[in-house]
C-alpha cells in the first residue's frame, strides 16, 4: 500500500515534546474526550497506536488554537485521524465548492470548513506528514475553493436580479468578466498557517455581459465589498481569512474593483517599482480564470523588462533600499526576532529571489515562475547563484516557514515575532521539536545568519535607504507601525500624514512624480528631506510646506537629481519650508523661482544696478509681444526677490543690504517697465512734443529699506512744451489726459496678474493732493504744490524722494526742485509740532502695545522715523548732508552736525539697524500678525539671529527696553505727546 494512502494516525513519525505544565491536564482532558460517545471511534484510534497520545497530548499542550479546533468535535478528530489527510482534503475542498442556498448557510459552511482545513493541516504538518509545498498548498487550495464558491454565488445573485447575464450558470465564473488576483504568498500558493490573503480585483467590461453597462464600477464594488464581507467577517464559528485589498493600484485613491482598462493605464504609465516585484507572484485564484490570466499577459511587459540598463538597476536598487529599511531588520536574534521580516528572515529569502528575477525574467521565461524555492532552483540553471548558495537558502528557508507555521498555530494569530521571553517561546520551540530554547535558538541564528550573508553579499553595494534613521517603509496602503514610531522620533507629531503624502509621491499623484526616474530619485531622497525637515524645529509645517512644494513642480527629475547631488540645496529648501512660510508659500506657488539659487552665481556677490538692469534687459528683450515681456519682467522680479530672500535667511545678506537690494530690483523693474509702456503707448498715441517723464520712487522704495512684502510708493512727473496741446498720434490725446493713462499703463504693468503673478502692489496716493489730485503730475505744479500747498507730512515724505526712472534730463530738474524744496527755511518749533500732532493722531488711530508691531508700536520705527525727518526738515539748510535716504545715515550724519545729541543716536541708530532686522525676517517670513505663541520655532530662530539676542525671551525683554529707551528719546527731541486738554 502506497505510504499515502495510510490513515494519518499511521503515518505520524514526529515527536512534539509537551508541556511540562500542561501535559497532565491535556491528557486527562483527552482521555475524557475519547470516553464520549462522540469520542469513541477517537478511543479506538489510541488504544490501537500507543504513540499517538503522547503526540496528541504535545501538540495541544502547546497550541491552544488546535486544543480547541480538536475538543470542539471529538468525530470530527477521529475522522481525520483515521484517513489520509490528502483524500480528507479533497473531500474538504470538493464539499467547499458546492452551491449554497443562501449567504448565511455559504458563511457558515466556509467556516466551519476552515475549522477543519486548520486542524487537517496543523496535524499533518506536526506530524511530519508533508512537506512545506504541501501544507502551503493545501491552505491555499482551500482558500480557492472558499473563494470561488463564493463568487459564484455573488455571480449567482447578480444574475438572478438581472443586473449581469452568466454565460454558464452552472460555472458562473466563466466568462462573467470578473477577475480575482492572489498576491504574495498566496499567488505563490505559500500561505502561511495564520495568512490573510492579498487580492487585486478587477473586471473587464468588454467581457460582461449586463443590461447597464455604465453602473459596472458600482456593481463590482458592492460586489467585492460583500466578498471580504463573508470571507473575514467573524461569526461564532469564526472567519475564514482576512483579505487584504491594499495592494491594488493607487490603493489611496481607487476603488476596490477596477476596470481593465484603468489598471492597464495605471501600470504603463505610473506603476511603481515594489508593484513590479509584488506582481510576480500575481495568479488569477478566482474569478473569470480567461480573463486574468489575458490580464497578466498584457501587463507582462511592467513586470518583465528585455533591456537590463542603467534604469533597470536603479529601481532594483530602489526596492531594495525600500525594503531593506523595513522593522525588524536590526541585530539578529531569537527572542523578539522577527522571523519575516528581520535580519536573515523570510522577506529575505524572498527578494533574494525576486530582485535577480525583476533583473534577468525580462530575457529569461523561465525565471518568471511564482514559487520562491523552484525559482532558487532556475537561479542555479541560469547562472545567477551557485549550488551551496541555493542550497543554504533553501535549507534556510524551509526552517523559516516551519518555525513560523508553529508560530501561528499556537493562538491563530498572523504573527511572525518570536516572543520575548523565555516563558512564551518555550512553545514554538517544542511545536518545531526542540527540547529546549537554547537547541533551537542555535538552529535559528545558524539559518538567519546564512540568509543574512548571502542577502548581504547581493546588495552589498547598494546605498541605504534610511541613513541611521529608524525603519522608514512608505510601499503599499498601510502604516508601518515602525515608521511612524521612527518619524515621530524625528520630531513630526503627525506622522501618518507624512506617510500618506509620502505614498501618494510614490503613487505618482502629482505630476513632478508621475516618471519612474523622478519617484526613484525622490525614494532614494526621503530619507533626506524628512532628516532635513526634522531639523527645522517645525517639522510638521515644514514637511506640509515642501509636500505643497512637490505638487506644485511641473516635472522631477532634475531638481531631485539636483537635489540629490547637493544636499546644501535640500537644507536650504528645509530651511524655508522649516522657518519662512510666507517664503515657502511664494515658492509653492512659483516653483521655478528655485531654478535662481541654482545658478553658480548664487552665491556670489549681488548684482549691482546696472548688471540687474542687464539681465533684465536679455530676459525682456526676447519677449515677442507685450505680454510676453510683462510676463518675462514678472519671473525676473519673482526671482531675483527670492535670491535676496534666501541670503537674508541663511544669513549671508545683512538685513541693511536686503534693503537696498530689494529697492535695486524695484529700480530696474520701474525702468525698463516704463520704457516698454511708453513704447506701446506711443505706438497708438504717439507723444507729446518735448514730452519728459520721470517717476520718482517714496517711501521704502525711495530710501532704500523695502522688504520682501513691500509696496511700491510712486509719484510720476512730466513736462511738455509750453505750445504742446495734444500727442501726434492717431489717436492724439491732451497732455494731461496723456500721462494719466500712461501712467495707468505703468501701474498696470508693475501690479496686474498676469500667468506669472505680479510684481507689486503700487501707491501713488504721495502725489500732490493725495487721491483727488491727478494721477500724473506736471512739473511746474509739483513745485508750485510744494513750495505753497503742501503740508508738513508731504515735506516728511519727500525726504524719501529718489528719481528712479525716465528721462535723465527731467529727472535731473526734479532732484533740483526736491532739493531746494527741503533745504528751506523752516520754523523749527512749528515742524516740531505738526510732526508730534501727526505721530499723536497715528498712534490714537493705529497704536498697540504689541512689541512685535514694530512700526506702529510706541517707540517703534515710526518714532525714528519721524524724528529723522523732523532733523532733516529743520536742519537741511545748514546741513544738507543730513539729506540721505536711509534713516540710518541720517541720524549718523545729524550726529555729526551736532543737530542730535551724541547720546541720542546712541540709542536710535542700534534701535534703527535691529528694527530694520527684524522687520525683514517678519516680512519674510510671516503672512500677517506676528504671534510668537504659535509662531514657528524655526522664525523664532530666524528672529534671534537677526536681533543679535542669545535666545527669544532675552529679544523680546531687550525689544521692549528699546522702544522704551526710543520713546524717551522721541519725547525728548520733540516733546511729550500727552494728548492736550479740550
Amino acid at each position: 500500500m502506497d505510504a499515502k494512502d495510510q490513515p494519518l494516525y499511521r503515518r505520524i513519525d514526529r515527536e512534539i515534546p509537551a508541556d511540562p505544565d500542561r501535559c497532565d491536564a491535556i491528557a486527562a482532558d483527552l482521555d475524557q474526550l475519547a470516553g464520549t460517545e462522540e469520542g469513541d471511534a477517537l478511543r479506538r484510534l489510541l488504544d490501537e497506536e500507543p504513540s499517538l497520545a503522547p503526540f496528541l497530548t504535545g501538540v495541544f499542550s502547546n497550541s491552544p488554537f488546535l486544543r480547541d479546533l480538536a475538543f470542539r468535535d471529538a468525530g470530527r478528530l477521529a475522522r481525520l485521524l483515521s484517513a489520509p489527510p490528502e483524500a480528507s482534503l479533497a473531500e474538504l475542498i470538493a464539499a467547499t465548492g458546492e452551491p449554497a442556498d443562501s449567504e448565511a448557510g455559504l458563511m457558515q459552511r466556509l467556516r466551519r470548513g476552515k475549522q477543519e482545513a486548520a486542524l487537517l493541516i496543523g496535524l499533518a504538518d506536526l506530524g511530519g506528514l508533508w512537506e512545506l509545498e504541501a501544507v502551503t498548498g493545501g491552505l491555499t487550495a482551500f482558500a480557492d475553493a472558499a473563494l470561488q464558491s463564493t463568487i459564484c454565488h455573488l455571480l449567482r445573485e447578480l444574475h438572478e436580479r438581472g443586473k449581469i447575464i452568466l454565460p454558464d450558470t452552472d460555472n458562473a465564473q466563466d466568462g462573467s468578466g470578473y477577475i480575482v488576483l492572489g498576491m504574495g504568498k498566496y499567488g505563490a500558493e505559500e500561505l502561511n498557517y495564520s495568512s490573510d490573503i492579498d487580492l487585486i480585483v478587477f473586471f473587464d467590461p468588454d467581457r460582461v455581459q449586463a443590461e447597464d453597462r455604465d453602473d459596472l464600477t458600482t456593481l463590482f464594488v458592492r460586489m467585492t465589498r460583500k466578498l471580504v464581507h463573508i470571507m473575514q467577517e467573524r461569526t461564532g464559528d469564526g472567519y475564514v481569512f482576512r483579505t487584504d485589498l491594499r495592494l491594488r493600484p493607487d490603493p489611496g485613491a481607487t476603488a476596490v474593483a477596477l476596470s481593465v482598462p484603468a489598471a492597464l493605464h495605471y501600470y504603463e504609465s505610473i506603476g511603481q517599482n515594489w508593484e513590479r516585484a509584488a506582481l510576480i507572484k500575481a495568479r488569477p485564484v478566482a474569478g473569470d480564470a480567461e480573463a486574468g490570466t489575458a490580464f497578466l499577459k498584457d501587463i507582462s511587459p511592467f513586470i518583465w523588462r528585455r533591456s537590463f540598463d542603467y534604469a533597470t538597476i536603479a529601481d532594483v536598487h530602489s526596492i531594495k533600499r525600500q525594503i531593506h529599511a523595513v522593522k525588524g531588520h536590526g541585530k539578529i536574534g531569537v527572542a523578539g526576532h522577527n522571523i519575516k521580516l528581520g535580519r536573515g528572515g523570510i522577506r529575505e529569502v524572498e527578494f533574494f529571489v525576486q530582485t535577480q528575477q525583476l533583473i534577468a525574467g525580462g530575457r529569461n521565461p523561465a525565471l518568471r515562475g511564482l514559487r520562491t524555492l523552484p525559482m532558487l532552483a532556475e537561479l542555479v540553471e541560469a547562472g545567477w547563484i551557485d549550488e551551496a548558495t541555493r542550497s543554504e537558502m533553501e535549507e534556510a528557508y524551509r526552517f523559516l516557514r516551519f518555525v513560523e507555521h508553529r508560530l501561528q498555530m499556537i493562538a491563530d494569530e498572523q504573527t511572525h515575532t518570536l516572543p520575548a521571553t523565555d516563558e512564551a517561546l518555550a512553545p514554538v520551540a517544542r511545536l518545531c521539536g526542540f527540547a529546549t530554547i537554547d537547541e533551537f535558538a542555535r538552529a535559528l541564528r545558524s539559518h538567519l545568519e546564512r540568509v543574512q550573508g548571502h542577502y548581504g553579499e547581493l546588495f552589498e553595494d547598494a546605498p541605504s535607504l534610511t541613513t541611521g534613521l529608524g525603519s522608514l517603509v512608505f510601499t503599499g496602503d498601510e502604516d508601518d507601525p515602525e515608521t511612524l514610531e521612527t518619524l515621530h522620533g524625528l520630531g513630526f507629531e503627525r506622522p501618518k500624514e507624512v506617510t500618506r503624502a509620502i505614498r501618494a509621491w510614490h503613487f505618482g499623484r502629482y505630476p513632478a512624480t508621475r516618471s519612474s526616474r523622478s519617484r526613484q530619485l525622490l525614494t532614494e531622497l526621503v530619507p533626506a528631506i524628512l532628516d532635513a525637515l526634522a531639523h527645522t524645529k517645525n517639522a510638521d509645517a515644514a514637511f506640509s510646506a515642501f509636500d505643497r512644494f512637490v505638487a506644485q513642480l511641473p516635472a522631477g527629475v532634475q531638481l531631485f537629481s539636483l537635489l540629490k547631488s547637493n544636499p546644501g540645496l535640500l537644507q536650504l529648501l528645509a530651511t524655508i519650508m522649516g522657518a519662512a512660510p510666507k517664503l515657502a508659500q511664494i515658492l509653492t506657488r512659483r516653483p521655478r523661482v528655485i531654478d535662481a539659487v541654482l545658478d553658480p552665481a548664487f552665491f556670489g556677490t549681488l548684482p549691482d544696478a546696472e548688471e540687474l538692469s542687464a539681465l533684465l534687459d536679455r530676459s525682456v528683450d526676447e519677449a515677442r509681444t507685450y505680454e510676453e515681456a510683462l510676463d518675462r519682467a514678472r519671473i525676473f522680479g519673482q526671482e531675483q526677490a527670492f535670491l535676496v530672500s534666501v541670503r537674508v535667511l541663511t544669513g549671508t545678506l545683512s538685513p541693511a543690504d536686503a534693503g537696498n537690494a530689494y529697492a535695486r530690483i524695484a529700480d530696474a523693474l520701474v525702468d525698463r517697465m516704463l520704457a516698454r509702456v511708453r513704447v506701446e503707448f506711443q505706438a497708438a498715441h504717439g507723444v507729446v512734443p518735448g514730452g519728459l517723464v520721470s517717476v520718482v520712487a517714496m517711501g521704502k522704495l525711495g530710501g532704500g529699506e523695502m522688504t520682501a512684502a513691500s509696496d511700491l510708493d510712486l509719484i510720476l512727473l512730466y513736462d511738455h512744451d509750453a505750445d504742446a496741446d495734444g500727442s501726434d498720434g492717431a489717436r492724439s490725446l491732451a497732455p494731461s489726459q496723456y500721462y494719466a493713462r500712461l501712467t495707468q499703463r505703468l501701474v498696470a504693468a508693475l501690479s496686474a496678474p498676469t500667468a506669472e503673478g505680479t510684481l507689486y502692489e503700487v501707491d501713488f496716493r504721495l502725489r500732490p493732493s493725495g487721491n483727488a489730485g491727478p494721477l500724473a503730475t506736471r512739473l511746474s505744479s509739483f513745485e508750485a504744490y510744494q513750495t505753497d500747498q503742501a503740508w508738513t507730512w508731504e515735506h516728511m515724505a519727500l525726504t524719501r524722494a529718489r528719481v528712479i526712472a525716465g528721462d535723465v534730463d527731467l529727472g535731473a530738474r526734479v532732484n533740483g526742485i526736491v532739493g531746494a524744496i527741503l533745504c528751506r527755511p523752516r520754523d523749527a518749533e512749528a515742524i516740531r509740532s505738526d510732526v508730534r500732532d501727526m505721530r499723536r493722531r497715528i498712534e490714537k488711530e493705529k497704536g498697540t502695545s504689541d512689541i512685535w508691531d514694530i512700526k506702529q508700536v510706541a517707540g517703534g520705527l515710526v518714532d525714528i522715523e519721524f524724528l529723522a525727518q523732523y532733523l532733516q526738515l529743520v536742519h537741511a539748510q545748514e546741513h544738507p548732508e543730513i539729506l540721505a535716504r536711509t534713516t540710518e545715515a541720517c541720524l549718523r550724519a545729524a550726529a555729526e552736525a551736532g543737530v542730535l545729541e551724541k547720546g541720542a543716536a546712541e540709542t536710535l541708530v542700534p534701535a534703527v539697524n535691529r528694527y530694520h532686522a527684524l522687520t525683514q525676517i517678519l516680512r519674510l517670513a510671516v503672512d500677517g500678525v506676528f504671534k510668537p505663541d504659535t509662531a514657528p520655532q524655526g522664525v523664532q530662530d530666524l528672529l534671534v539671529r537677526a536681533g543679535d539676542a542669545p535666545d527669544f525671551s532675552r529679544l523680546e525683554a531687550e525689544l521692549r527696553a528699546t522702544q522704551s529707551e526710543v520713546r524717551a528719546v522721541f519725547e525728548r527731541v520733540m516733546g511729550p505727546l500727552e494728548q492736550p486738554a479740550d
